[in-house]
C-alpha cells in the first residue's frame, strides 16, 4: 500500500502523485490519496508519520505559511509536543507531499524524492 498526504492545490504534490502513478507505481500497488487539509491527521498520526520518515518533527514543517508566524514556530524551545499540537491544529503547516510506503515515508520535495521508496 502507498500513502500519499496529499494537497490538490500544490504542484509539488500534484507531480509526486502523477510520477508515482506513471512511473513509481510499476506493481500497481493498492494507493491511497490522503487529502489531510479535508482530513487532518491527530497527533498520534503525526507521531507515527514522523517515526516513518525519521527525521525532527521540525522538518514536517513549512516554515513558509503565515501560521507558523503567527503560532511563533521558530521558537526552538518549543517542545516536540507543542510542535504536534500545532500541526494537528493547523495541518497546512504539514510539508507536502508525503509518500509512505512499506513502513518508511519521504517528504516529496522535490517530487524525485519519493523514487527512493521504490528502489
Amino acid at each position: 500500500m502507498i500513502t500519499i498526504y496529499h494537497n490538490p492545490h500544490c504542484s509539488k504534490s500534484r507531480s509526486t502523485c502523477e510520477l508515482i502513478a506513471t512511473l513509481y507505481n510499476r506493481d500497481e500497488e493498492p494507493t491511497q490519496i490522503i487529502e489531510y487539509l479535508k482530513q487532518p491527521l491527530s497527533i498520534e498520526q503525526l507521531h507515527d508519520l514522523n517515526r516513518q520518515l525519521g527525521c525532527p518533527v521540525r522538518e514536517m514543517i513549512r516554515d513558509s505559511e503565515p501560521e507558523y508566524k503567527e503560532l511563533g514556530l521558530s521558537d526552538v524551545t518549543l517542545s516536540d509536543a507543542q510542535l504536534y499540537e500545532a500541526l494537528a491544529a493547523h495541518p497546512v503547516l504539514l510539508q507536502r507531499p508525503i509518500v509512505v510506503r512499506n513502513g518508511r515515508a519521504v517528504i516529496g520535495r522535490p517530487p524525485e524524492t519519493v523514487a527512493t521508496l521504490f528502489v
